[in-house]
């Protein structure tokens, strides 16, 4: 007796078990694996039947699952097992395109959703972008062109809009038409242990966080042909805060870590720690606020770049900010080893960065603020980064004098970039409107001679370096300060 009865309570507690999990087999409501029966319809009704159940798991195993939009409800999670790919159809009017960010998975006000596994989402984003764009030029869909790329219908693979307690955990993301997955104003979001390919169109943002609060994106790799890991603030009224960025690799044919460009609201207490940075056309790290944005309270630890087109690029600009200007404050970067490529660093993607500012020589790190509105409190700790060098003066040549630093433009309503000058007139750093900058245990190495000095500041109100050097081959010299103030010991 004793043996039936705990039998009888092992299936009635494993029998609990089960009904508390409720798992679906997506199969259960007719979504079928073949990869050529559109399952939009199917899939929708699985997600609803299981929100209205008061929540569950919707498991995909091996197959390939053609689908266009889906709307993720609160307490649905979605479970891609290893072989398991979500397809999205090639069909634009299989998508969300009358509503703005539309996706081939969408979420707005939903709390407690998930999609995780081992599986694939596959957007088929250059045959979705080239379809979309056959329908606008025979002129059934009305869309702005910026060149060939339509601007507002091109399907996200993922968007999350206002969500809370969200998580996205071990699934690839390849092949989006847009930016591969935004997380807006969304609360408590943990994006781990995933990898983005995405290289199928233009402005393949790898991840944009947008201002959210209590925010992580942990151990995962990006690879984009725009920037790959990237903090945006659309709302003026909103901001990123709490934001942790944590044993990441990025590869870009932008940038490979960036702030903005739209700032609107700023960023404030973020953490990247332990981050790679490889092959990427621009800056290994961009903190740009050109809208009006507060950007304070920046750590930036461990980071390793190579064969990257600059290290780092911290601007203040006046190009959408209403007459509010932004500031940045309080930014620490502390043992970091860069090295910056002397060829185009992101050769062979399919959508290479634009050469818009090329060619010039080399470019500096920088840090760029206004006239009224200077970039305070950085300080760069046990830093290493080998330069190309190579200038050469007779080519284009931007002297130190008084008159030749005014001749910099300030091109504050310009687009936010570390080659937006040109040609400037350091091979290190060059800084221009700062207060209170501190290099302490800076190394810069020059591979190749450069007629150019290693650090230029201009307008800096309190500066101090200790144990900066220079290695390698040499500039003309280390230091010209114009109009600058060096802190007292």
């Amino acid at each position: 007796m004793k043996i039936k009865l705990i039998l009888v309570m092992i299936f009635l507690y494993g029998g609990i078990l089960t009904l508390q999990a409720k798992e679906y087999n997506a199969s259960l409501f007719g979504i079928k694996s073949n990869g050529t029966t559109l399952n939009t319809t199917s899939i929708q009704k699985a997600i609803d039947f299981i929100h209205e159940q008061g929540g569950g798991t919707l498991r995909f195993y091996v197959g390939r699952y053609l689908t266009g939009t889906v709307v993720l409800k609160e307490n649905v999670h979605i479970q891609l097992e290893e072989g398991a790919i979500l397809v999205g159809s090639t069909n634009i009017y299989d998508y969300n395109i009358d509503v703005p960010n539309c996706a081939l998975i969408y979420a707005k006000d939903a709390k407690n959703i998930t999609i995780k596994g081992k599986g694939v989402i596959d957007g088929q984003g250059r045959e979705v972008a080239y379809n979309l764009l056959a329908q606008i030029q025979s002129g059934v869909l009305k869309d702005p062109l910026d060149y060939d790329r339509p601007r507002n219908r091109r399907p996200k693979a993922i968007y999350m809009r206002s969500c809370e307690n969200v998580r996205i955990h071990g699934v690839t993301i390849k092949n989006s038409a847009d930016w591969v997955q935004v997380y807006n104003q969304c609360v408590n979001t943990v994006v781990d242990s995933i990898t983005v390919d995405s290289k199928a169109f233009w402005n393949n943002d790898g991840i944009d966080i947008v201002d959210c609060r209590n925010f992580k994106l942990l151990n995962s790799f990006i690879d984009a042909s725009d920037d790959a890991i990237c903090l945006k603030s659309h709302d003026a009224t909103k901001s990123c805060e709490d934001v942790e960025i944590r044993n990441c690799t990025a590869r870009s044919s932008a940038n490979g870590i960036k702030f903005g460009t739209v700032s609107a609201g700023g960023y404030k207490r973020i953490r990247i720690i332990n981050n790679k940075v490889y092959d990427t056309f621009r800056s290994a790290l961009t903190i740009a606020t050109p809208d009006g944005g507060i950007v304070e309270d920046i750590l930036v630890d461990s980071l390793t770049a190579f064969n990257t087109g600059n290290p780092f690029y911290l601007r203040i600009g006046a190009r959408w900010n209403k007459g509010r200007i932004g500031s940045i404050n309080n930014v620490v970067i502390q043992n970091v080893k860069v090295e910056v490529a002397k060829e185009k660093p992101d050769r062979g993607y399919s959508y290479e960065g634009p050469i818009e500012d090329n060619p010039r020589n080399p470019s500096p790190s920088s840090i760029v603020g206004l006239k009224n509105a200077p970039i305070r409190n950085v300080t760069f700790r046990n830093i290493e980064i080998s330069y190309p060098g190579g200038s050469n003066p007779h080519y284009a040549y931007r002297g130190t004098s008084r008159t030749d630093l005014d001749s910099i433009p300030e091109m504050e309503a310009s687009y936010p970039e570390f080659s937006q000058f040109k040609e400037l007139p350091a091979w290190g750093f060059y800084i221009r409107h700062a207060e209170n900058i501190h290099f302490e245990g800076v190394v810069l190495k020059l591979r190749e001679p450069d007629y150019r000095p290693m650090l230029v500041l201009d307008d800096v109100n309190g500066y101090s370096l200790s144990k900066v050097k220079q290695e390698g081959a040499k500039g003309k010299k280390e230091l010209v300060a114009q109009g600058s103030k060096k802190n007292k010991p």
